[in-house]
């Protein structure tokens, strides 16, 4: 199973991500998406989780969500500090006991397992501004293993 991952769009979708995750299963979105519109774009492509980010007004989804994909359950929330927890995402992490922990913010990648949950940030996929990297994932499910992999764009 492959399933997309993006996060930090802020209301851009670049053209790139359709072929890049041609062929996923699912999509996970972990927040600041911009626009209700973007979502609607890669629903095109293939089913999407997707939670709200800091900069997101109320355009219809959620702070955190939590989803089943190939025996893996993922936790999708906009910020978190994998070293660090907040209260609130160390308590939901506790109750829904995630496998991956989905996360954005930062603008940067991040790919480290952390207390045995892998925590993931496929980086900033925005309009291209000031040089910033930018960049999708794709995380690859084979039974237990979880491979990922960056595009940048």
């Amino acid at each position: 199973m492959k399933i997309g991952v993006i996060s930090d769009t802020h209301g851009f979708l670049d053209p790139r991500v359709e072929k890049i995750f041609a062929g996923v299963n699912h999509i996970l979105h972990a927040g600041d998406i911009g626009y209700a519109s973007i979502i609607l774009e890669l629903q095109f492509i293939a089913p999407v989780t997707a939670v709200l980010g800091n900069t997101d007004g109320d355009i219809g989804f959620r702070l955190t969500e939590t989803v089943e994909l190939a025996q893996q359950k993922f936790l999708v929330h906009h910020i978190v500090s994998p070293r660090e927890l907040s209260e609130t995402v160390a308590a939901r992490i506790a109750k829904d006991r995630p496998d991956v922990v989905v996360f954005g913010h930062t603008h940067k990648q991040f790919s480290e397992i952390v207390n045995g949950v892998l925590f993931f940030n496929p980086g900033y996929a925005g309009k291209p501004k000031f040089g910033a990297e930018r960049s999708v994932a794709i995380l690859h499910l084979d039974g237990k293993e979880i491979r990922p992999e960056f595009f940048p764009l």
